[in-house]
């Protein structure tokens, strides 16, 4: 189905739904998926709304300054308009663990992710084999302390000419700098083998044993400035017990990441997902 969904923000207030579904059915669009939620705090207002385009008097290329009329209508509106077709383009940067990226990949085979899985670039060599073997160009481009700079201009370069839509961090063990992550603000996921905002930095497995805990889990988030204090989109938990080793909490989880991470990349390429401030408003 070839459809349109708009994701919305702004201060509450009466008729907001009423206009954005008129101005749909204007239009000669039919509402199919409709989640909203107010913010009592804060008195905002956020909306996800996805419609058929089959019947619309608009093209793509004037549906959002149509759109744009209407949101001048409310106070201070965020607004941001995406099509089913064609299809996010994605890339994943991985070091030498392949647990995330074998899943993500394999996911896409089996057609779960709404996205076309177009670029592997590893920092090592490690991965390409996997890569390949699902049909996916893999690029190695060597990133160290002493060539980060240069790295991430070349990454950069290489994510602009495949036209990549959004970037996964499928356990790489990289910082990307800033100008890496200015310029794709609200467009990096990551996967923390920790459940943020506990157990931050190395080792986090270590830290989890040595402190005697019962839960573990994962958090999967978008990339900011800040190390790990990016929005949060999706986190898992799992039980252990005083007979896990350190090796058993890095096997579970590893299950926990792979989960959490495809959930998150699947959220974003769905667009279900609102970043407000420093948090997210996920529309299941």
């Amino acid at each position: 189905m070839n459809t349109a969904t708009l994701l919305c923000s702004c201060t509450d207030r009466s008729g907001i739904v009423a206009a954005l579904t008129h101005f749909v059915a204007e239009y000669g669009g039919n509402v199919i998926d409709l989640d909203q939620h107010t913010d009592s705090e804060t008195n905002q207002f956020f909306m996800r709304l996805v419609w058929d385009l089959r019947n619309s008097a608009l093209s793509r290329d004037d549906l959002p300054g149509a759109m744009g009329i209407v949101a001048k209508k409310f106070h201070n509106m965020h607004w941001s308009i995406s099509f089913s077709t064609p299809l996010p383009r994605v890339a994943v940067l991985v070091s030498k663990t392949q647990h995330c990226l074998a899943d993500l990949l394999l996911r896409h085979q089996m057609g779960e992710m709404p996205g076309e899985m177009a670029l592997v670039v590893g920092n090592h060599g490690d991965l390409a084999d996997l890569a390949r073997h699902f049909g996916v160009p893999f690029a190695h481009i060597p990133a160290t302390r002493d060539n980060k700079e240069q790295a991430e201009l070349e990454q950069r370069a290489l994510l602009r000419e495949r036209g990549i839509d959004l970037v996964v961090l499928a356990r790489y063990m990289q910082v990307l700098g800033p100008e890496f992550v200015n310029e794709w603000t609200g467009r990096i996921i990551n996967i923390h083998h920790s459940f943020l905002p506990a157990f931050v930095g190395a080792k986090p497995y270590h830290q989890a044993k040595a402190r005697g805990v019962k839960l573990i889990g994962a958090t999967a988030h978008y990339v900011t400035a800040e190390l790990d204090q990016g929005p949060i989109i999706t986190q898992g938990v799992t039980t252990v017990s005083h007979r896990d080793e350190v090796e058993d909490l890095i096997r579970k989880g590893r299950d926990i990441e792979r989960q959490v991470l495809a959930q998150a990349v699947r959220l974003h390429l769905e667009r279900r997902v609102i970043v407000a401030g420093n948090r997210t408003l996920v529309f299941q």
